[in-house]
């Protein structure tokens, strides 16, 4: 939105000192962080207050947990201030009309909503149970598959490649939009470069680090192409539902969701600002995706909701974020790890929320196994998700978070290395 109003300035006025700070992604980052900060913050107490007058409280299941009845009644549905904190920076600093921004916007704005209606329903309707399981799915599902099908047939999404080794890897002059670019590299050499249509992807580990998901269908490489939705969309759908339910079954203790999920705000604001830059994308021998760069503006406005929200999320919590914010936020992640062609690399930057749908996953299936079998339940956790189990051991609530971000950290830098270790 500023761009636009800083783009007329530049044309009425002509060049003036300090109007092209707005060419720089690092500038409108920094700023972004800034003013989702001071949203947070500012906004986040008088919201809180409107939450305790309209008795927006969280009525809490005994589960023998320390120090669980004492917040019951406190706010929740505060996902609203992340939410709020984190779009309102972005449409003010970035580009509208760069098509990333566009589908990050819109599955934020997706999943809130679909967060919003589960917590309406539980706090006003007096619901526990929330929205029906098949709606959160069928949402879920249906964000997964726009951004697939966006991924797939827009010409805006490509990937910016060297002549020589889109050929390497069967690409014509058919999966080409535009013309050749000229691009001098650091040792002066100039080299022919392309933008292309494909499903590539990063993968880590490997030396070649990249993976057309249409090698993995048996037809020929010009036919698999037109079929590689078959397998594209479900992982998707995968991604975006998986991701999403893992932030869910994470907000269990007071900032526990909301720290881990700024810690891979910035693992993935660091990934699209690598991806979008030429130089450091070349350098580092990843993926080069044109316009990914503004996405280092949602980023930083992301990070800046989670930090701010912490301020009064953090032990003890004068606010939950509901299913407002953890759906979105997971909903958010899974769509950037997608767009910023990091899928592979999710099950180490959200290594947390695998876990705690891990713990889940094997306490429910092994207890079923073992009532069918010995006619009683057994459990390998004492508690699921993961960080209750921590917490009926005796630890408090403050030094499982602190762990868990730590973890959260060190699989961060785990995921960042990974651009080097092949």
């Amino acid at each position: 939105m500023l761009i636009e109003l800083v783009n007329w300035l530049n044309n009425v006025l002509g060049d003036k000192p300090g109007i092209g700070l707005f060419d720089y992604i690092s500038f409108r980052a920094g700023s972004a962080i800034i003013v989702s900060l001071i949203i947070s913050m500012l906004f986040g107490s008088r919201i809180i207050k409107y939450l305790k007058r309209l008795q927006i409280g969280e009525s809490v299941r005994d589960l023998g947990l320390d120090g669980q009845k004492q917040k019951e009644g406190t706010p929740t549905m505060g996902g609203v201030i992340i939410i709020m904190a984190t779009l309102i920076p972005s449409l003010l600093f970035a580009d509208l009309s760069n098509v990333y921004i566009i589908l990050i916007l819109l599955s934020t704005v997706w999943m809130a909503a679909i967060g919003f209606v589960d917590d309406y329903i539980k706090v006003f309707r007096k619901n526990k149970k929330g929205l029906r399981g098949i709606f959160k799915i069928l949402g879920q599902v249906g964000l997964g598959f726009i951004i697939a099908l966006t991924m797939i047939f827009s010409e805006d999404i490509v990937v910016r490649l060297e002549t020589g080794a889109a050929q390497e890897i069967g690409l014509s002059d058919e999966d080409r939009i535009g013309e050749f670019i000229e691009v001098r590299l650091d040792n002066g050499t100039l080299v022919e470069k392309g933008d292309y249509k494909t499903n590539l992807t990063n993968v880590p580990f490997l030396k070649g680090n990249h993976l057309d998901y249409a090698w993995l269908l048996p037809l020929k490489a010009s036919v698999a192409r037109n079929w590689v939705w078959i397998i594209f969309v479900p992982l998707v759908i995968f991604i975006v539902t998986a991701v999403s339910n893992g932030a869910n079954l994470t907000d269990g203790l007071d900032g526990l969701a909301t720290g881990v999920s700024g810690i891979v705000a910035v693992t993935l604001g660091l990934f699209a600002y690598l991806s979008g830059n030429a130089i450091t994308a070349n350098y580092l021998n990843i993926l080069h995706l044109p316009g990914t760069g503004e996405l280092v503006i949602f980023s930083a406005s992301l990070v800046g909701a989670c930090i701010g929200f912490l301020w009064y999320n953090s032990y003890p919590a004068q606010v939950f974020m509901g299913d407002t914010g953890s759906l979105t936020l997971g909903g958010i992640i899974g769509a950037l790890a997608v767009i910023l062609r990091k899928e592979l690399l999710i099950p180490i930057i959200c290594g947390i929320f695998l876990i705690e749908s891990l713990s889940v996953i094997i306490q429910v299936s092994y207890f079923k196994y073992t009532k069918k079998k010995y006619g009683e339940g057994r459990r390998v956790f004492r508690m699921s998700p993961l960080h209750h189990h921590y917490q009926i051991g005796g630890m408090h609530e403050v030094k499982i978070v602190n762990r868990f971000w730590i973890v959260g950290i060190l699989l961060a830098v785990i995921a960042l290395i990974t651009l080097k270790v092949r």
